[in-house]
């Protein structure tokens, strides 16, 4: 059996590859990180006329002072758009989007 004297460094191809993997592997499970909104089997609702969320089996209606999320504005993971935009808004009595008071 043949031992070389000296073993080859890896090519600058393996290398690009070896390093294209690791950040695509990180950058999917940076993805997979963030903290849902509510776990498996439940949705979020948004309080009426005040701040504050929670989150309700699928099977169940949102209980007394909570609404659902208008269609299309639901936040699905801790600090994504819909997330970010219902810190400073929330729903009245008749369903409509009214901003919420200044905490100073």
């Amino acid at each position: 059996m043949h031992t070389p004297d000296r073993l080859r460094p890896p090519s600058r191809t393996t290398l690009g590859l070896a390093l294209a993997g690791v950040m695509v592997a990180l950058l999917t499970s940076a993805c997979s990180m963030q903290q849902a909104t509510c776990g498996g089997g439940e949705y979020p609702v948004l309080a009426v006329g005040s701040a504050g969320s929670a989150c309700v089996p699928d099977d169940e209606e949102p209980p007394k002072g909570y609404a659902r999320y208008p269609e299309g504005k639901v936040p699905e993971h801790e600090g994504d758009k819909w997330d970010t935009y219902w810190n400073t808004r929330t729903l009245d009595e008749k369903g409509e989007t009214i901003e919420l008071p200044d905490e100073n």
